[in-house]
């Protein structure tokens, strides 16, 4: 049967707009849960979310004025403790008179009360005895109650407000002061209390263009409708963003062909956060501060401003920019230029840092460096430079190639040296996301080569997930370079990562270092990139390299399972812990083309019975055979087998064909079959026993070359 429709509304003051979305999302959906979990809701009741600056609402059908009621079954005590001479024990009564059933022990066996009866049942083990009731249905009201309670305390939201009730001397908490509560059932109100507010159907429409300051809800299915129509205000959150992104498009349009609003979802969120009735308009600024870079304009006009810069067919910065008002005026001149007189101060503060930096090479900023602190334990930004200069001349010498490694390492040294140059400039103090971005800048300005100024900036990269890598050779090797100093150093003094806690963003370190040297495939060992990165702090324990290089493979492995890999295949291949990650993705492919043999599931299985037996062999087991102990036909073949296949499948590793490799050896199914089936490799007698574990040895190493096949196995 079909119920009524509910509809909860909290109208709030200002909420904060970089949440507002994850709160909307988290209120409607706990509220869902806990109806469901009341037996108010069903699985097939739907959600729909609204969120606006001063509101938070949920949509749920289906929705019941009264659950169901339900049988449910308590244990109460084992028959043995329960009931003694065929009657009920104290022990029984007690345990019925704290539920208020005591009555059904005086009735013993046969214990029925109208809907509460006792019975016995045997669990396999013990036969207790349990008491049949039933619950009665939990009743909107107060379902409804617990559920808004319960969403309003999970709220996703680090900090919340306490405030006073107009009473004077009752304190609530919440993430902003609340102001109403709409609670509908249909056309009914749900008469319930929250947060000091009373329910009702009236909430409050847009502060300046609402048809009346009250809107009145009729039922819950009108609630949308309405608050657009009297309210002046678009409730949904997602139906606010994709109405400005319409405006948005509309009026690139009448800019211009070609011209389109720059693409930020984050800033689109937080816009759409901060207005409820959205009013596209289009702005200006002098083109004069289009010679300023057009980072450092769309960044002061979009984390300043909340404004969308637009771009020309080309992607190049115009001087016309976008606004999102909260109002609709009939005559929009005064908004638009109330907005261009606001920029203008801002964009003319970024021209004035960046001539004023400009007066000052980035050379004669390094010495800087000495005087700001990087880490209380590290040193001084002077100090990590130092250090990155020499990791960066040594892998640039290790990557040179044709007689130019001395070349190579100079254009690495001079990048690394000025990469932290920029931090020093007024235009990167006032704006920390542009560091690199304007050391490029500026290392043109200074005549630096194009390779050397990209690396500045590159070497940053990448800065997030999905981020481009560094453009040429000489960025590749100061972003490792500039990556394994901080990884080396933080671990190197114990500040590792914790849970969900890295500040100084460690994993994000560790997937860039992971993503160089496989997307370029860098003939580069990382085994030792790690030792020359520790070499440079003496406080390094033993151990660290071992744990960072653990560290690193853990994100490897994490970042091929997001791209479809199997935990077994991952597993397989970075068992063996191999040093060149560019061979990574060959070697797995080569395992998932081995897996789909018909040989692989019985060498797998092979491959692990063999690793046992070598672990559990007294003292170690050298791979050799000699042949003048091989008394078996099965282990003369299996001998024969791999002194044929091991050559060739070892010039094929070689090769770097993974995949025959791993097909080679699986000719060596039969072999392996038949001497497990005919041959004892614990023989009494000492020397065939070595000879038949030094066999197993010899057969472990040639098959485990590509990968751990034994992680195969099921």
């Amino acid at each position: 049967m079909a119920h009524p429709n509910l509809l909860v509304e909290l109208f709030v003051e200002e909420l904060p707009p970089k949440a507002l979305r994850k709160l909307g999302e988290a209120f409607g959906s706990v509220l869902l849960e806990q109806l469901r979990a009341q037996g108010l809701a069903t699985a097939d009741s739907a959600l729909t979310t609204f969120a606006s600056p001063r509101r938070l609402a949920a949509h749920v059908t289906n929705v019941a004025s009264q659950a169901p009621d339900q049988e449910v079954i308590e244990k109460l005590v084992p028959m043995s403790v329960g009931v003694k001479d065929g009657k009920p024990t104290e022990a029984l009564r007690k345990r019925l008179g704290k539920i208020g059933r005591e009555r059904l022990a005086d009735l013993w066996p046969n214990s029925v009360d109208g809907p509460d009866s006792l019975f016995t049942q045997s669990d396999g083990k013990v036969e207790s005895i349990y008491l049949r009731g039933l619950a009665i249905g939990t009743s909107l009201q107060v379902g409804l109650l617990n559920s808004i309670e319960r969403a309003v305390t999970q709220l996703p939201i680090p900090k919340v407000m306490t405030y006073q009730l107009a009473d004077g001397w009752t304190d609530v908490k919440f993430v902003r002061p609340a102001h109403g509560l709409v609670a509908l059932h249909g056309a009914e109100v749900v008469p319930l209390e929250l947060l000091g507010l009373a329910a009702g159907r009236v909430t409050h429409g847009h502060r300046f263009e609402a048809a009346a300051e009250m809107v009145t809800i009729p039922d819950a299915d009108s609630y949308a409708q309405v608050l657009a129509e009297q309210g002046a205000v678009i409730a949904g959150f997602e139906a606010r963003r994709a109405e400005i992104v319409r405006q948005l498009q509309a009026a690139a349009q009448q800019v211009g062909a070609g011209a389109r609003p720059i693409e930020d979802d984050a800033l689109l969120d937080e816009v759409t956060a901060l207005v409820e009735r959205p009013n596209v308009l289009v702005c200006q600024f002098e083109p004069a501060f289009l010679d300023v870079p057009q980072e450092c304009l769309i960044l002061t006009m979009k984390a300043n401003q909340k404004y969308f810069p637009l771009l020309d067919a080309q992607g190049r910065l115009t001087n016309r920019f976008l606004v999102v008002s909260n109002i609709r005026p009939q005559d929009p001149g005064a908004v638009v230029g109330g907005n261009e007189r606001v920029v203008r101060p801002r964009l003319a503060d970024a021209k004035f840092f960046f001539d004023q930096d400009r007066k000052k090479t980035l050379a004669s900023r390094v010495e800087g460096l000495a005087r700001v602190v990087y880490h209380n334990k590290l040193g001084t930004q002077g100090e990590r430079t130092e250090r990155v200069r020499r990791l960066a001349q040594s892998i640039a010498r290790t990557l040179a190639t044709n007689g130019v490694a001395d070349a190579a390492a100079d254009r690495a040294d001079t990048a690394a040296q000025l990469a932290k140059a920029d931090l020093l400039t007024d235009m990167v103090g006032e704006f920390p996301e542009l560091q690199g971005t304007m050391g490029r800048y500026y290392a043109l300005h200074d005549g630096l080569p194009q390779d050397i100024a990209d690396a500045v900036e590159d070497h940053y990269k990448p800065r997030f997930a999905g981020d481009q890598l560094p453009r040429g050779t000489t960025g590749l090797v100061v972003a490792l370079a500039d990556k394994l100093e901080t990884l080396a150093g933080l671990f190197a003094i114990g500040q590792l990562p914790t849970g969900d806690k890295d500040p100084f963003a460690l994993r994000r370190h560790a997937l860039g270092i992971v993503r160089m040297l496989i997307e370029k495939d860098l003939p580069l060992d990382l085994g030792q990139l790690l030792a020359e990165a520790l070499a440079l702090f003496p406080q390094a324990a033993a151990a660290t390299r071992e744990q960072l290089a653990e560290f690193i493979f853990d994100r490897l492995a994490g970042a091929l399972r997001e791209q479809g890999y199997s935990a077994q295949e991952v597993d397989a291949v970075l068992a063996l812990r191999p040093q060149r990650l560019g061979d990574v993705a060959k070697r797995l492919q080569a395992v998932r083309a081995f897996a789909a043999l018909p040989e692989a599931p019985a060498l797998a299985a092979a491959n692990k019975r063999i690793g046992n037996i070598l672990k559990k062999a007294d003292g170690s087991v050298d791979a050799q055979v000699s042949e003048g102990l091989l008394h078996e036909a099965a282990e003369k073949a299996l001998y024969a087998a791999t002194r044929q296949l091991a050559p060739a499948a070892q010039a094929q590793f070689d090769a770097g064909d993974y995949t025959a490799s791993l097909q080679t050896l699986a000719a060596l199914r039969a072999p392996v079959d038949a001497f497990f089936d005919d041959v004892m490799v614990n023989a009494e007698q000492a020397d065939l026993r070595r000879n038949r574990l030094g066999l197993l040895a010899t057969l472990h190493g040639a098959m485990n070359r590509v990968a751990d096949l034994s992680r195969l196995a099921t």
